[in-house]
């Protein structure tokens, strides 16, 4: 007897249903919250002086969905029908804008922490920092806030996953280094927190060029270990929730 007929385009009614997934995410409200939150932290990197045009990028995680900003459009054209999500793998999942260069080093990063969001910026202070040294020296305890002494990557192409591998050894430990000739990457439990640590970190930077900058002078340093110190301490700041 004949063998009954099986259906075999699995594969197409598996990117169906795929793509009915992501369809379904797209009108997540949560989604489109996190989507306006990635585009108010890119503009937010602009009005600060963290960037010039389109350069930096900012991506948020949900589940193993990853919105993250467009490569090569200003942040302030940017609209809720615009979203642009990949899943763990890069995979393009959501919207039609081609995702950012830098996104092997934000997955990277969501690969390896437990990260829920990632800035990158090409801030003047610390790309400045980031040609002069390997790590930026212990100028102020707030490197403790940031897991230690910033490290520095090691230069890479952009866009590269060489580039995303220095990151990730930069970042042993961190949760922000410095790219060699290049800028800073920094990553949080939320946007704000990304984005904060970042901010610290280029104040950090400038902070070491102003104080090494006077003739004569050398600026006092703190060791690891009050770096440390000074890290366990901000654990416990701020108000209790």
């Amino acid at each position: 007897m004949a063998e009954p007929l099986r259906n075999t385009d699995d594969g197409h009614h598996a990117g169906d249903h795929a793509g009915r997934q992501a369809g379904d995410r797209a009108g997540d409200p949560d989604v489109a919250r996190l989507w306006a939150d990635v585009v108010a932290t890119a503009r937010r990197t602009v009005a600060d002086g963290l960037v010039v045009g389109t350069s930096g990028n900012v991506s948020a995680r949900v589940g193993d969905l990853v919105l993250v900003t467009p490569s090569g459009v200003p942040y302030d054209r940017l609209t809720p029908a615009d979203l642009t999500g990949v899943d763990l793998t890069g995979r393009q999942v959501l919207g039609t804008l081609v995702p950012t260069s830098e996104l092997p080093m934000h997955l990277a990063v969501y690969r390896t922490t437990d990260a829920r969001a990632v800035v990158h910026t090409h801030a003047v202070h610390a790309t400045a920092v980031s040609t002069l040294v390997t790590e930026l020296p212990g100028v102020h305890y707030m490197a403790g806030a940031l897991g230690g002494l910033i490290r520095v990557a090691p230069y890479a192409a952009y866009g590269t996953d060489e580039l995303a591998q220095n990151m990730l050894h930069a970042l042993a430990g961190r949760s922000g280094c410095l790219l060699r000739n290049h800028g800073t990457v920094t990553y949080g439990a939320t946007l704000d927190q990304a984005y904060d640590r970042t901010a610290q970190l280029e104040w950090m930077c400038r902070l070491w060029l102003t104080a090494s900058s006077v003739p004569g002078l050398t600026p006092s340093l703190l060791t690891e270990a009050q770096v440390a110190e000074a890290g366990e301490r901000l654990k416990g700041y701020g108000q209790r929730r």
